[in-house]
């Protein structure tokens, strides 16, 4: 009996400790929240020092970056990558798609979002509106409730941040779509994911052929080539031209 008293504690407590780890695991980095509705009634202040809320801004595919400007790590490449990317994708920035980067820095104003989205700007070679791009800062109880909706864990450390680096995909109605991680990024897959941001909406058929062919493997965080619906897709093309070929020669060979 009293080994199972001791059997039954130890247990309890390694259950405890992979509780707490897990909890700690979660502190920095993404939960993903797929399909989570962004609470758009929070208000934000533009690089222009102007008070908006997001319904405001999100009435279409949107790239959300949270970031916080003055970052010494991950922020400014993953920036930096984003206006490269926006060069190379093949959509047009206002007319197809926005860009909206929130600072999860409390402490930030816009002063100091007016001076990095100048330097972004700059860089991207495209025609872009400073509208396709938007900065915002905003108070600590409106950064709270986006970074929690959205599953997005930081902690201050120093000064800094430690925090995971990630672009999101928002639907034009404010729902979580798709997850980018890393400070680099495809720009098929970007466009895979803004198109999957548009779903339900009218694309073009070329838009729907490409999301037809690639489906999003979580595992490897890319679009890749279905290749079985693909091969699924041609047999039963072949199939359905075969039994046509059959039918066609036994009404020619009835006719005879």
């Amino acid at each position: 009996m009293k080994n199972l008293s001791k059997v039954t504690f130890i247990g309890a407590i390694l259950i405890l400790s992979l509780c707490n780890i897990k909890a700690q695991q979660v502190s920095v980095g993404i939960d993903e929240k797929l399909g989570a509705v962004l609470p758009l009634d929070l208000q934000f202040q533009t690089s222009e020092n102007k008070t908006i809320s997001l319904k405001d801004i999100i009435n279409k595919p949107t790239l959300l970056a949270l970031v916080y400007y003055e970052c010494p790590s991950l922020c400014n490449p993953m920036q930096s990558e984003l206006a490269w990317t926006i060069d190379k994708l093949q959509l047009e920035p206002g007319a197809d798609y926005q860009v909206v980067s929130i600072s999860f820095d409390h402490k930030e104003n816009s002063a100091v979002a007016a001076k990095w989205k100048a330097n972004y700007l700059k860089s991207i070679k495209r025609s872009i509106k400073p509208d396709d791009w938007i900065f915002l800062t905003g108070d600590s109880l409106s950064i709270k409730k986006l970074t929690e909706t959205v599953g997005y864990h930081f902690k201050p450390y120093r000064e800094q941040f430690n925090h995971a680096s990630t672009i999101i995909t928002i639907s034009p109605e404010g729902k979580v779509s798709r997850y980018l991680f890393g400070t680099q990024f495809n720009p098929f897959d970007v466009k895979m994911a803004l198109l999957e941001a548009k779903a339900g909406k009218t694309n073009p058929t070329i838009s729907k052929f490409l999301q037809y062919c690639f489906s999003y493997d979580p595992e490897g965080r890319m679009y890749t080539l279905n290749i079985t619906r693909i091969i699924g897709t041609i047999m039963l093309l072949c199939v359905g031209a075969f039994a046509a070929v059959l039918i066609f020669k036994k009404k020619k060979n009835i006719k005879s």
